[in-house]
């Protein structure tokens, strides 16, 4: 079982900043893709940015030049820094990761999820 623990969330002006992070626990082979997605209200959930197999990295074309992913793998840790927010960023951020549990076995995990809130 894998266990990913989310914080950072919070309320921001229009503007500012947050960085989130997400952190893989538990015992697997290998993390493949993780990264984060949003789903705001009435909405579907869609990906903002993830690493996914050879450090390919996937970015929302709205959060392009606006957020940027990183990780620490020693950690297995990702991270969203998240600058120049909007109004339309408030959501709630959900940390997603693709595990290899073993040979020929994968699952996909989801954290518990962030509120972020960026008031105009």
């Amino acid at each position: 079982q894998v266990q990913l623990v989310e914080s950072g969330g919070g309320l921001v002006q229009a503007g500012g900043s947050l960085r989130l992070s997400c952190s893989a626990s538990g015992s697997f082979f290998n993390i493949n893709v993780m990264g984060w997605y949003r789903q705001a209200p009435g909405k579907q959930r869609e990906l903002v940015a993830d690493f996914s197999s050879g450090s390919f990295v996937h970015y929302l074309d709205s959060v392009r030049g606006r957020f940027t992913i990183s990780r620490d793998n020693a950690k297995n840790t990702v991270y969203l820094q998240m600058d120049s927010m909007k109004p339309e960023d408030t959501a709630v951020y959900y940390c997603r990761a693709v595990v290899t549990m073993a040979i020929g076995v994968q699952n996909i995990y989801w954290g518990q999820g962030t509120q972020v809130t960026v008031s105009s």
